[in-house]
């Protein structure tokens, strides 16, 4: 073959790519026909927040870009005949030519959306190859649920008879069986859940008597229901736990990998705390908006977490339905130009411990929905059987007053219930103001949930063509960019609020 038949070859074989409408048009197409980004990310075979970046100005190639052209130019030509029909119809005095606004824009995923599970809130129920005994009556039971062998109907299950067995002293070491959980787990079968008939408002009546006990004084009453916010959080808690499905170990044992090295040091758990700035910035001038994350402890109490004392294991596949801390060796990251790393701002290399919402997410990362990163090796874990609803009564309950106080501006509950839950996360450690709890395992998991959720609305803000500045600690995102059109405003918790406005770049620099 000569030059030239080569030449000739390679053109023969060359495809100029498929043109695409305007950016500012594709996500217009897709809204005016009411598909959202879901629907169209799943017939395409990719992510929502791929197609999310093409309506943003990434640009997809090869196969994908072909099939996108074609759904874009079927929508082009499917809302054009309804114009046309319309105009057809327009004599017709029984058409009704309004039109609804419909954006179909899809929800943030967040952690309780990994692979499908967790959906609707439901606990995770199996059929027992062979009957198990059933932990509360004892009889054969076919089904369990998070684990744990039962009745789901409340008539196949009937107590054991005799004296009620008086409550165990925890054990001071670690387990080696799988008995060891349910010793300080009470699990009630599906349908005999206890509800109050009426639930006090136990927030509301603290409020008000602490205003009448200080004669209106709205700041003596604030300081002193910040004072009593711990005992008064778990005082809540224990009323939204009525009727719930576990009785939690409040004291279990603890690895020393959970416990302070020193009196003043601590354990060797790592969090991820982010402290990250992009190290550089696109050419030109950037007006930046700092933004505020509402209530991120608050959201970050649904989180998978242990239900009872934590077992150890060696290595092998993550467990999704158990929580705790592992020992990984993480995969490296190569985004940090424009992303901040998941495990937070670490310097040290080698093997670490984190919590579980980290390794859920570096697994979740690795994965084909996103192919970020490795997933990282995982050398042993301690865990228990655990649940993502554990204290959702609870978050609820501090939510709904929240809402509450700033819809009435009612700034006296909104500074409680904000002690209430930033103090129930970081006293339920090696605290001595709280000698009710002590889970040092849900406080790191927690915290790292906050700092999970952080990542995320990072990762977001970035598929949607936003330049990410910077992310800080568990509330504080720096970007650059039409941020309204990504993230609603306001001061609720799914909500952000705006901490301040700076200018950088060349151009700032120069003025």
């Amino acid at each position: 073959m000569t030059d030239f038949d080569a030449i000739d070859a390679l053109l023969a074989e060359a495809r100029q790519e498929v043109p695409l409408p305007p950016v500012e048009e594709r996500r217009a197409l897709r809204e005016e026909l009411n598909v959202s980004r879901a629907q169209l990310a799943k017939v395409l075979n990719v992510s929502a927040s791929t197609v999310g970046g093409w309506e943003s100005g990434r640009e997809p190639g090869g196969e994908v870009r072909e099939k996108y052209a074609y759904f874009l130019d079927g929508a082009r030509t499917k809302l054009a005949a309804a114009v046309g029909d319309a105009a057809d119809d327009v004599t017709d005095p029984e058409v009704d030519h309004g039109v609804e606004d419909m954006t179909g824009r899809e929800e943030e995923a967040g952690p309780a959306d990994e692979a499908g599970l967790d959906e609707a809130g439901l606990d995770e129920v199996d059929v027992l190859a062979e009957p198990r005994p059933c932990v509360l009556c004892g009889h054969p039971a076919r089904h369990q649920v998070e684990g744990f062998p039962q009745h789901l109907d409340p008539a196949d299950c009937e107590p054991a008879k005799g004296p009620t067995p008086a409550p165990q002293e925890a054990p001071r070491g670690p387990a080696t069986g799988g008995s060891a959980a349910r010793d300080g787990v009470k699990v009630v079968p599906v349908g005999r859940r206890v509800r109050p008939a009426d639930t006090p408002d136990l927030i509301g009546s603290a409020v008000a008597a602490a205003l009448e006990q200080h004669s209106g004084d709205v700041e003596a009453a604030t300081a002193a229901l910040v004072k009593r916010a711990i005992p008064d959080a778990m005082a809540l808690l224990d009323d939204t736990r009525k009727g719930g499905r576990y009785d939690v170990v409040a004291h279990p044992w603890l690895p020393d990998i959970l416990r302070k090295q020193s009196a003043r040091g601590a354990d060797q758990i790592w969090e991820a705390r982010p402290k990250w700035t992009r190290p550089e910035l696109p050419p030109g001038e950037h007006e930046v908006t700092a933004l505020d994350v509402n209530g991120a402890y608050l959201s970050a109490l649904k989180t998978h977490l242990p239900i009872g004392q934590l077992e150890h294991s060696d290595g092998g596949d993550h467990d999704r339905r158990r929580a705790g801390v592992h020992l990984i060796t993480p995969p490296g990251w190569d985004h940090d130009a424009y992303l901040p790393n998941p495990l937070g701002s670490r310097d040290e290399a080698g093997p670490l411990w984190v919590t579980e919402p980290t390794l859920r997410l570096l697994l979740r990362l690795a994965g084909p929905r996103y192919g970020l990163c490795d997933p990282p090796e995982i050398h042993e874990s301690w865990t228990s059987g655990a649940t993502e609803n554990l204290l959702e009564k609870f978050r609820i309950a501090l939510k709904d007053a929240r809402d509450r106080a700033i819809a009435e501006d009612d700034m006296v509950t909104l500074e409680y219930v904000k002690a209430m839950y930033s103090k129930f996360v970081s006293t339920m450690g090696e605290s001595n103001y709280n000698r009710e709890l002590y889970r040092t395992d849900w406080m790191h998991l927690i915290r790292s949930q906050a700092f999970v959720n952080l990542w995320w609305k990072a990762h977001r803000a970035y598929d949607e063509g936003l330049t990410v500045v910077r992310a800080m600690g568990t509330d504080e995102l720096h970007v650059a960019g039409d941020w309204r059109a990504v993230f609603a405003e306001g001061r609720g918790v799914t909500e952000v609020k705006v901490k301040d406005t700076y200018r950088v770049g060349t151009d700032a620099a120069n003025g």
